[in-house]
């Protein structure tokens, strides 16, 4: 009797020649046996893009600029005692005894020369950064936050609530943005909280009809039916395998609107509706020496009050769109990693 009956029998294949081929694809596997993450596929893919890594340096850059322009002192207490900035940006430099005057050229001194006051226009610049830059993050990590829950639900649900909600933003697109921020501010008045809520009163709708258009594509996919079946409560089916897979797109466009808001700012800056007159905000620069522009026969412009904070607008908002490209761009290729590869996450 045959000792072989009842096997299965398997015929070409060859283990040895498995072990040893060649890799079809990049991927790895770490040592306690797990894959490599999607978030470490997308960094991986990011730092490859030069155009994205030096937008990436150049917002460091800035940001730390800003962050040690001048010593930040909290309820007393001083927390970064470190002054890059080598005047106060808003003294007027004549009224301290130095021999400065209104509109000197950038010199070794000061670098990006004085404005019509007498102020250092470097230390000015510097010292912006702060504004401009801080109100962009806070109004997009808010705005993305609430656009993020507010999408969210609207897109799980769906039926009446999906319904009700989007209405909701219908009305709120119906406005042009700039235009309803503007109205914010006048009501409100000029102030750095002020433009926040002008800001994000706005900003979130564009989040939330991004994020409820991707929660309605994963919410039909096999491991969310598989969660409810197994008695998963809504908040976590939806924050948990729902949300951490339809995010990506947010991602890329927080990225991008940051220095749509920068520019926002500037603008309601330079029309005068920005933070008071004497504040170092980049748009409130301009709005304080356009009249130089227009100069009559003879006379010459003082070209530095205007080039240098119109510059750090378009460096900062440059960079970002760098960033942005560069998000998406990683983005994409990882998800086609995950294509190729059975769709693993």
């Amino acid at each position: 009797m045959s000792t072989d009956r009842g096997r299965i029998r398997i015929t070409g294949f060859d283990a040895d020649r498995v072990e040893s081929r060649e890799p079809l694809s990049d991927w790895t596997e770490t040592r306690d046996t797990e894959t490599e993450g999607r978030w470490t596929r997308a960094w991986r893919e990011f730092r490859r893009n030069r155009s994205a890594m030096l937008g990436l340096y150049i917002v460091i850059a800035m940001s730390l600029l800003a962050l040690f322009a001048r010593p930040i002192t909290i309820a007393g207490v001083t927390v970064q005692p470190f002054s890059l900035a080598p005047y106060d940006p808003g003294a007027i430099l004549y009224a301290q005894g130095l021999d400065v005057s209104a509109y000197e050229a950038p010199s070794l001194a000061h670098p990006f020369g004085t404005d019509g006051s007498a102020r250092d226009v470097f230390s000015r610049v510097l010292y912006g950064g702060r504004f401009s830059l801080s109100i962009g993050f806070i109004v997009v990590f808010v705005t993305a936050a609430i656009g993020l829950v507010y999408g969210a639900v609207a897109g799980y649900y769906g039926g009446w609530v999906d319904e009700v909600m989007m209405r909701v933003l219908d009305l709120i697109f119906a406005f042009p943005g700039l235009l309803l921020a503007l109205i914010i501010v006048a009501v409100l008045g000029k102030g750095y909280w002020e433009l926040v809520l002008a800001f994000t009163a706005i900003g979130w709708a564009g989040y939330a009809r991004l994020i409820r258009g991707e929660i309605l594509k994963v919410k039909e996919n096999e491991y969310v039916l598989a969660a409810k079946a197994l008695g998963a409560r809504d908040r976590r089916v939806i924050f948990r395998h729902v949300v951490p897979n339809a995010i990506a797109p947010l991602i890329v466009q927080a990225s991008l609107s940051i220095g749509t808001v920068v520019i926002g700012v500037a603008a309601l800056g330079f029309l005068g509706l920005g933070l008071p007159p004497s504040s170092a905000e980049w748009g409130t620069m301009l709005d304080q020496t356009r009249q130089t522009i227009v100069q009559g026969p003879g006379g010459s412009i003082p070209w530095w009050v205007t080039v240098f904070p119109g510059g750090a607008i378009f460096l900062f908002v440059m960079s970002m769109n760098l960033i942005g490209d560069g998000i998406n761009d990683a983005l994409d290729a990882q998800e086609g990693e995950d294509v190729a590869r059975g769709g693993e996450v």
